[in-house]
């Protein structure tokens, strides 16, 4: 899951939780928007090696790209996004009903978070892993892997988001794992399903996808005692070329981004990566960003997806996520009343993906890949 950044340039409703009590780093692509606060970005603490680097200012990150984009090249890529150079316009996102929550054997371990409405502080600690909790991680991500990709063959014309929720829950249940989402900070379902122009953190309902809709499915699951978190975004039936082409460039984002993944190497360069490669196409970066994830769900560091303002440099044995999200026009977003959707204001369209991967001395490798 996400988190993004910041708060501030949202359009939050009062009840909103971006609006809530600092946090302590950066900000998340723990896909989750209530991990975003209102106020200036803070220094994550430094690692040995990183005292001769110079303190990044205090400052919040923008929510648009640095270089402006005219407003005619927004317009023209939201009305593409819209459907409206030839055929029918598609219709804004409308939320559906929300089903109960589904319920978890008793027998299955919980993460300490659930239970608790409040979203969990992000903890600073680096997962920096030994060779046995690298395997439990290794299988909570194989996990989480299967997962997403049996979630990703239910996308279909009139398929419900409640149905794919209902379906990774069993799977997830089945393999005597817990699903993470479930219960973090109040989220009332078992994975993210994002549609369309909503950006992060969409709360599967009753709607019925729709031909021509592209959807992110976001998993994470708990499995003796470490998390594994990846997610890709689905075609559902005939989807124009312009919106498959966003799709594409975002997984190539990411993969860039982890190319850049290796013993030794600094955080900025995923970022730097991922912005040169969106940059070719004029996509916009959404602020949401990677995170470390293991026995904890969202710790440090923190990795964007652009300007990057984490300091220190990879180490063998870290885990975290890469997960780039990136739209056809304005980053701006607002807020739905439950406290997680997030929407497009513009009604643009939005592709994420997302990996778990583990830093070796040769290199990267890639936690939640599915042959």
């Amino acid at each position: 899951m996400a988190a993004r950044v910041p708060a501030a340039e949202l359009n939050p409703y009062p009840s909103s939780p971006f609006a809530a009590s600092r946090f302590r780093c950066p900000g998340l692509c723990l896909s989750f928007p209530r991990f975003l606060a209102s106020t200036p970005l803070l220094q994550p603490p430094l690692l040995a090696g990183d005292a001769a680097l110079p303190a990044p200012p205090l400052r919040v990150a923008p929510r648009t790209p640095r270089r402006p984009e005219e407003p005619n090249r927004i317009t023209r890529r939201a009305a593409e996004a819209q459907g409206s150079s030839g055929g029918a316009r598609r219709e804004p996102l409308r939320r559906g009903a929300v089903s109960a929550r589904r319920p978890v054997p008793d027998h299955i371990p919980r993460p300490s978070y659930v239970g608790v409405d409040t979203i969990p502080d992000v903890c600073p600690d680096r997962q920096v892993h030994d060779g046995e909790s690298i395997m439990r991680m290794l299988d909570a991500c194989e996990l989480a892997a299967r997962v997403l990709q049996h979630a990703g063959t239910l996308v279909k014309p009139s398929v419900t988001t409640d149905e794919i929720d209902r379906a990774v829950h069993q799977m997830i249940i089945d393999a005597g794992a817990y699903p993470s989402p479930l219960g973090y900070g109040g989220f009332p379902k078992s994975v993210c399903t994002s549609v369309n122009e909503c950006t992060c953190h969409g709360i599967p309902d009753s709607r019925k996808l729709q031909d021509g809709d592209i959807i992110n499915i976001d998993v994470t699951v708990y499995l003796n005692g470490y998390h594994g978190d990846t997610s890709r975004t689905y075609l559902c039936g005939d989807v124009d070329e312009s919106t498959k082409q966003l799709v594409k460039v975002t997984e190539e984002c990411m993969m860039r981004g982890i190319s850049a993944c290796r013993h030794g190497a600094s955080f900025k360069e995923i970022g730097q990566r991922i912005r040169e490669h969106a940059s070719k196409y004029g996509y916009s970066i959404d602020p949401f960003v990677g995170h470390g994830v293991g026995k904890i769900f969202h710790c440090e560091p923190i990795i964007w997806s652009t300007y990057d303002y984490e300091p220190g440099f990879m180490v063998a044995g870290q885990t975290f996520t890469i997960e780039p999200t990136l739209s056809m026009g304005s980053t701006q977003c607002v807020l739905w009343d439950d406290g997680w959707t997030a929407v497009a204001t513009d009604g643009s369209l939005s592709a994420q993906f997302e990996h778990t991967v583990l830093v070796t001395r040769g290199g990267v490798e890639i936690l939640t890949e599915r042959p």
